[in-house]
């Protein structure tokens, strides 16, 4: 049994390694370098930043208060709330994405957002938006997790030395959470970073107008050219590598699920 174990383990490790080697060996060096340096790829990587880190920043200014509600309080429709909050979860990018299209661009909420200068249909705003609905319940659901493991006496002994529910909370358990927090938030982004679906769906994949870094790899796989693609991919993959690197250092004793 551990021989069988550890074989299947080994298998795995080396099969995901050359698969990720094969990716970003195929360009040579200066191909690669070239590619990466295209005008198309420094468009895509500076919109896909820019785009990630503001649904990020909305993400966590949306989630903290609602996940420290969900963690502390007890309110009716606690239940329903929890369940309508993890439906983004459980939904393919796409379907999210068609939801999100339909709700901008035929309701008269949609329309009323677009008379006031709110334009989200095919345009960099819709990336954002895609990406704060598909990623706000990762967010949510580890900084619950995160206030979860926070032992509320410390808030009752910081009120008792005069701290109000606010200052208590931004003194006390928001600082104990910062793991959680950290956690969540290189998630976030790095979710962010490589959304396709729903962006695709909502903002489309218009060359050196919302091409992201997923879509850019999207467009030029299908027109053949794939040392933009592997330039696109290689950044990816090193995104992901960050991103794990700094979520196992944050990330301790914070489950998500």
């Amino acid at each position: 049994m551990r021989r069988f174990c550890l074989s299947l383990t080994y298998l795995i490790f080396f099969s995901i390694s050359a698969i990720l080697l094969c990716l970003i060996l195929y360009s040579p060096l200066p191909a690669l370098t070239a590619s990466l340096a295209s005008p198309e790829i420094r468009f895509a990587i500076l919109l896909s930043l820019v785009t990630s880190v503001i649904s990020t920043i909305i993400c966590i200014a949306i989630a903290i208060p609602v996940a420290y509600a969900l963690a502390r309080y007890q309110f009716f429709g606690k239940r329903i709330a929890n369940l309508a909050l993890t439906i983004p979860l459980t939904l393919p990018p796409l379907v999210a994405g068609i939801g999100l299209l339909l709700f901008f661009g035929t309701t008269p909420w949609g329309k009323a957002l677009e008379t006031l200068g709110f334009v989200v249909i095919f345009t960099p705003l819709g990336i954002i938006v895609a990406e704060v609905f598909v990623n706000i319940p990762y967010m949510i659901r580890i900084l619950r997790s995160a206030f979860t493991t926070v032992n509320p006496r410390y808030e009752y002994v910081a009120k008792t030395l005069g701290c109000t529910d606010t200052s208590a909370f931004f003194q006390v358990t928001l600082p104990m959470a910062r793991h959680g927090l950290l956690a969540g938030t290189v998630i976030t982004w790095s979710k962010a970073m490589g959304e396709f679906g729903a962006v695709l769906m909502v903002a489309g994949a218009t060359t050196m107008r919302t091409e992201t870094l997923p879509i850019a790899l999207y467009l030029n796989i299908s027109t053949g050219d794939l040392n933009l693609a592997v330039a696109a991919a290689t950044i990816l993959i090193l995104i992901s590598l960050i991103t794990l690197c700094a979520v196992e250092y944050f990330d301790r004793g914070v489950h998500v699920f």
